[in-house]
């Protein structure tokens, strides 16, 4: 079992990836990725946000929380690991605008890339990263669909329709999927984890941490706000375990970086659904009912 879960979890995420930044493309004007962008102070903010003080902000925490070498390892590496996939699945369940998640993860995966190589070795002395081996999976399973939705939804307008609600229910079952296989092959790290308590105290802090750091730097705009909190909060797993696995030989710094993936789920969702409940009636900027994502 724990052979066949080794195949499941890489095909999962692979699978949610590639659906999830389909259905953002596909329902998504390019006017709508690109005008966030235009915006340099919100841009400036959202990276000095993710890559000065949630670092920060996790260096702080290890000083009041000391955890073991590994852990603290696995801390770090999510800390300097931004633009996750995860955040279009939280951006819907808030009813969020997805033209914004879209230009966020567009805005912080290069800077990942770049960032991990440098910032990881001061973190943590000794270590090699290659940006290379880090940049690979997040082009091809994250950038590289996201582009192909937009021309879909620029070109072929009624397919893009047609695809879109396929691509939303792919990615949902891909997330279960990962979920459920994750905490199973991982059932024995997350009960030694769960049974110290200040990791988990850690990890948790972390989360809601970055998430006020994200909200506070959303700028006027609700909507910004919104998916900037989540989109800092919620750490690119991808990137971390990537780095986790080829510099480092300790299981307990991959478990670290699982365990603490799977609590911003279980912290994050509530948070969106809670944004979605509180979310002002008039305007409305939820879905039209044509399922298009707004603009």
């Amino acid at each position: 079992m724990s052979n066949s879960l080794s195949y499941i979890i890489p095909v999962a995420v692979l699978v949610y990836s590639v659906a999830s930044m389909l259905s953002v493309g596909l329902g998504t004007a390019l006017r709508s990725v690109l005008g966030p962008l235009r915006d340099v102070g919100a841009v400036s903010r959202a990276l000095i946000a993710n890559f000065v003080l949630v670092p920060l902000l996790a260096l702080g925490i290890l000083r009041l929380l000391p955890l073991d070498g590994p852990l603290e390892t696995g801390l770090l590496l999510l800390s300097t690991a931004a633009g996750a996939p995860f955040l279009v699945k939280l951006t819907e369940a808030a009813e969020g605008r997805m033209g914004t998640s879209a230009a966020l993860l567009v805005a912080l995966l290069p800077v990942t890339v770049l960032y991990m190589p440098l910032a990881v070795p001061v973190l943590v002395p000794g270590t090699t990263v290659s940006a290379v081996a880090i940049a690979t999976p997040l082009v091809l399973t994250m950038l590289l669909p996201l582009v192909v939705g937009l021309v879909f939804h620029a070109r072929l307008n009624v397919w893009a329709g047609r695809l879109l609600p396929r691509m939303q229910t792919v990615s949902t079952v891909a997330l279960v999927v990962f979920v459920a296989a994750t905490i199973w092959r991982n059932a024995a790290a997350i009960a030694d984890l769960l049974g110290q308590g200040t990791p988990i105290l850690a990890g948790v802090s972390a989360i809601v941490g970055a998430f006020v750091i994200g909200y506070g730097f959303g700028g006027k705009q609700r909507h910004r706000r919104e998916v900037l909190g989540l989109g800092t909060a919620q750490r690119n797993v991808a990137a971390s375990m990537v780095v986790a696995t080829q510099s480092f030989h300790e299981p307990r710094v991959n478990a670290m970086v699982v365990v603490t993936s799977l609590m911003t789920l279980v912290v994050l969702f509530p948070i969106a659904f809670t944004m979605r409940r509180l979310r002002p009636l008039a305007p409305r900027d939820n879905r039209p009912p044509s399922g298009k994502w707004p603009r």
